[in-house]
């Protein structure tokens, strides 16, 4: 597949790794999370002056304009550097939501994310719910001006440092129904709404939400009543292919690393990269890694087209790229031996991250049998 990068984005990878490499030293990394802090807020806004925020935002917007390969850029570069800041929920989702708020009273939040002033997270799963976007409970009535939210989610992106939350509720219908799904956008200072922070095994801090009458105006409504699961969808699947991008930067950091250990680290008299099974299985690290660009390729691609093809290629990308991507983290992890199991090193970090991409918006078991059903 011939995917050559623009001048441009050649350019922002260039800038993406450098950024990596000045700021996410590995020492200074686990020291923070180690402390249990979040993602660095003087970093988010240096993202936000570099631009990175602006990409896919619509130039009317005063974004870039951008596509979802400018995107893929970044993310290999976040993947690469584990980076912990929210940019799929500020970059990814939020450009895709946002343009489509009713007019009102929040259409400068747009520009405040896109400044790293504030952060948005999806609430995008329910108890029970496993991964369907449409198995929507919670519930949203209309009272006057008003929607009055009560219910559950199990799952916010990033959500204990959000300061926004984007809560699909049920305006009508039943949990399974797509239509009938509303979007709306909720502060995090909302009375009724708590917030309950989950840090991941990642170390992301991401949370559950519980909306006990949560009011909001009219203005909250992103998209049209009862119409927003296909905006959702659209999001999810931009917020998919990101995190495919994503896990290709992990995976392939983890296998340079694995290289430069096996042709450093000694064990009877000679460096262990000299042991031809040793090599046999970097190969097949490295061919995995191959697999994952192409499938992350052809995801990236696909989000043009027509949404029965986009969905088709973006399950068999996440199906394959989560298989590819913890191939690649557990082999690095064994072939450190007993100190890739250890805080100490990067490589258990980028199994942790990569195992938690896999389950983000469904696991690899989860689009297998979505392909399946589309095939069928």
């Amino acid at each position: 597949m011939n995917f050559d990068l623009t001048d441009e984005q050649r350019l922002l990878r260039d800038s993406v790794d450098r950024f990596g490499r000045e700021h996410y030293d590995f020492p200074v990394w686990r020291a923070r999370v180690l402390r249990g802090e979040g993602f660095d807020r003087g970093l988010w806004r240096r993202m936000a002056a570099l631009g990175w925020l602006t990409l896919t935002v619509p130039e009317a917007q005063d974004g870039y304009g951008g596509s979802a390969i400018d995107t893929m850029v970044v993310m290999e570069g976040v993947g690469r550097a584990l980076m912990l800041e929210p940019y799929v929920g500020c970059g990814v989702i939020a450009p895709a939501l946002l343009p489509h708020l009713a007019p009102g009273g929040h259409s400068a939040l747009l520009a405040e994310i896109m400044a790293g002033e504030a952060v948005l997270s999806l609430a995008d799963a329910e108890p029970g719910a496993r991964y369907d976007l449409v198995g929507v409970e919670t519930r949203a009535e209309q009272q006057g001006d008003s929607y009055v939210l009560t219910g559950e989610k199990s799952h916010a992106l990033d959500g204990a440092e959000a300061d926004w939350f984007v809560v699909p509720a049920r305006t009508a219908g039943a949990p399974g129904d797509a239509q009938g799904v509303s979007l709306f956008l909720v502060p995090k200072a909302a009375p009724g709404l708590a917030v309950h922070g989950l840090r991941a095994m990642d170390h992301r801090r991401n949370a559950a939400l519980a909306l006990d009458g949560v009011v909001v105006g009219a203005d909250a409504l992103i998209g049209a009543r009862d119409g927003g699961y296909p905006l959702l969808r659209h999001a999810v699947d931009l917020a998919i292919v990101a995190r495919l991008a994503e896990a290709l930067g992990a995976m392939e950091a983890a296998y340079e690393q694995t290289l430069v250990y096996l042709k450093t680290r000694r064990q009877f008299g000679q460096v262990i990269g000299s042991f031809q099974a040793l090599q046999h299985r970097a190969v097949d690290m490295a061919i995995a890694c191959e697999e994952a660009r192409s499938m992350t390729y052809l995801a990236t691609l696909s989000l043009g087209a027509e949404p029965a093809e986009r969905s088709r290629a973006i399950a068999a990308a996440k199906a394959r790229v989560g298989q590819t991507s913890l191939f690649v983290a557990r082999q690095a992890v064994q072939l450190h031996g007993g100190i890739g199991f250890s805080d100490e090193l990067a490589i258990g970090h980028y199994l942790k991250r990569l195992t938690m991409i896999d389950m983000a918006f469904g696991n690899a078991a989860h689009h297998r049998a979505l392909y399946a059903a589309q095939a069928a």
